[in-house]
């Protein structure tokens, strides 16, 4: 911790341990961010993020990092929600999410909500690398403010690269400072939670998914290079999360 906030980083490595599963030669949390193995399924490796601090606060700096080699299977997941806060130290925190996956490697990433408390300031980047046969399953799920609050300043930016070539590349704005009309129709229209689905599967090169709307206010959307995006808005975390599972549902 510095006087600018706390730095930490956490990395997972994963790679086939030969045996028909998968082995993590990489597990490695420092202060906020701990990781804890859980119980494994089948040939997938499991792995949980247990916030040991509140956080991220003005000033923290957070880095978690996921490497999945060839025919290694990993899941990570998070304990419970991450909640963006004012802190005592000045600037906006960042929380980095930095993703690689190799061919016939598998990741599915999958936490909780992040939740932008009222003052608070965050910029969260999401840099996703895959090669050419690797399969994903990406979540993001944000919540702004928290009942009965409004929300902090959220920036959000994610990156998807197969095989060196960007076929994702978005960022948004939301809360106090913003660009202007980021809650208006043409952006979240009024609602508080924003989440979106990430799916690459080798098989999507051969059958494209068909862009479609997933009810009101959530949209199936096809990407180059084997992947399929999905954006949804809705009133609260809970509808958000029924919205996202009935669309990966849907995916096969």
């Amino acid at each position: 911790m510095t006087a600018a906030g706390v730095r930490a980083t956490a990395r997972i490595g994963a790679r086939d341990d030969g045996r028909g599963g998968t082995s993590l030669p990489v597990l490695e949390g420092e202060g906020p961010l701990a990781l804890r193995r859980t119980r494994a399924s089948g040939s997938e490796a499991r792995v949980m993020l247990v916030g040991a601090m509140s956080g991220p606060l003005g000033g923290d700096h957070f880095t978690v990092e996921a490497t999945v080699a060839a025919g290694a299977r990993l899941h990570v997941g998070s304990a419970a929600a991450t909640i963006a806060l004012p802190g005592q130290a000045k600037g906006e925190a960042r929380y980095d999410v930095l993703l690689d996956v190799a061919a016939g490697g598998e990741l599915r990433w999958l936490p909780e909500q992040l939740i932008s408390a009222g003052g608070s300031e965050l910029y969260v980047s999401t840099r996703i690398d895959l090669e050419p046969g690797a399969r994903l399953v990406f979540r993001e799920e944000q919540v702004l403010g928290r009942v009965g609050e409004e929300p902090g300043r959220l920036t959000s930016r994610l990156t998807l690269r197969i095989g060196g070539r960007a076929v994702l590349d978005q960022e948004l704005a939301c809360g106090p400072g913003a660009p202007g009309g980021w809650d208006g129709p043409a952006v979240l229209g009024g609602h508080r939670a924003l989440g979106q689905l990430v799916v690459v599967r080798p098989e999507f090169e051969r059958e494209p998914v068909r862009a479609r709307l997933l009810g009101e206010s959530a949209a199936l959307t096809p990407l180059a290079g084997a992947a399929a995006l999905v954006t949804a808005l809705a009133p609260d975390a809970l509808l958000l999360r029924r919205v996202l599972d009935e669309a990966l549902s849907s995916l096969g």
